[in-house]
């Protein structure tokens, strides 16, 4: 398993210097933007520009190649899904009809169909590399700083550091776990087939989750007596002002946002039609 899976990863780079609550604004815009169009160029746009943060930050491919592997099943999956109940989308959207396999039925594979579905792909692929970012550069302290900061409740705030802190916990102690069953001789690797290595997973599972909740009670404990709660607002050692970096990156984001919107207007649609 990998150690650094979504957990923060530093590196000194203009991405892990800017504040939290700037990246979770420009996460927002740009989540906002991949909700509200289909337009391919303003896509490529994004999916470039996710590429270049993500060079910036210096984070390996290795580091998150746990979760992307996930996604990328999750969007192929969701790609044959699109085809299967409505392979006639693309024709319905984009208004022409050009086949270029002819299938059984309905299912006749069309450019259209095609075109629809890479502009999904490319929606997934433009707000991954900023969603993974945020969270690998943000330290857990300071994204509850950036939620309290625009409007969340601290107590929902600190929850949601408390898990992200608790993320690379879990691993460390599920590999712990793992190392003394396999040294009891439980046999986990690929060797053993399927059915025994998904009885064996329960060894760890177990322990897993009775060490997890006695940590969860201890903490529990801990910000109970220390009065956690009591007052309606709190400051935080972590939060920073906003510095031209962060400017920056959020008026990038909202330019976007707005040219995309416009473009919207202007076209009458949410899909660029290459095939007028």
């Amino acid at each position: 398993m990998n150690m650094q899976m979504l957990s923060y990863i530093d590196r000194p780079t203009t991405i892990h210097r800017m504040t939290g609550a700037a990246k979770l604004i420009c996460f927002l815009l740009w989540s906002a933007i991949c909700m509200t169009t289909y337009d391919t160029w303003v896509l490529l746009i994004m999916l470039v520009t996710g590429l270049i943060a993500f060079k910036v930050s210096q984070i390996k491919m290795r580091e998150v190649s746990f979760v992307l592997s996930f996604i990328l099943v999750f969007l192929l999956l969701n790609d044959l899904a699109i085809y299967g109940f409505s392979p006639g989308q693309g024709v319905q959207i984009y208004g022409t009809k050009h086949v270029i396999l002819q299938l059984p039925g309905r299912y006749s594979l069309t450019l259209e169909q095609l075109f629809y579905e890479l502009n999904i792909t490319l929606k997934y692929f433009s707000v991954i590399p900023f969603a993974l970012l945020f969270i690998v550069t943000t330290r857990p302290s300071e994204f509850a700083a950036s939620l309290n900061r625009i409007g969340v409740s601290y107590r929902i705030a600190f929850a949601v550091s408390i898990t992200l802190r608790y993320i690379p916990d879990i691993q460390r102690n599920y590999r712990e776990i793992a190392q003394a069953q396999q040294a009891r001789g439980i046999d986990l690797s690929k060797k053993e087939n399927l059915r025994k290595r998904i009885k064996h997973a329960a060894a760890i599972v177990v322990p897993l989750i009775f060490s997890s909740l006695d940590r969860i009670e201890t903490i529990s404990n801990g910000m109970e007596l220390r009065g956690f709660g009591k007052k309606k607002k709190r400051t935080w050692y972590s939060a920073r002002p906003f510095a031209a970096r962060d400017f920056l990156a959020m008026g990038f984001s909202a330019a976007l946002l707005i040219a995309s919107l416009a473009l919207t207007l202007i076209r009458g649609s949410r899909y660029y039609n290459p095939f007028i």
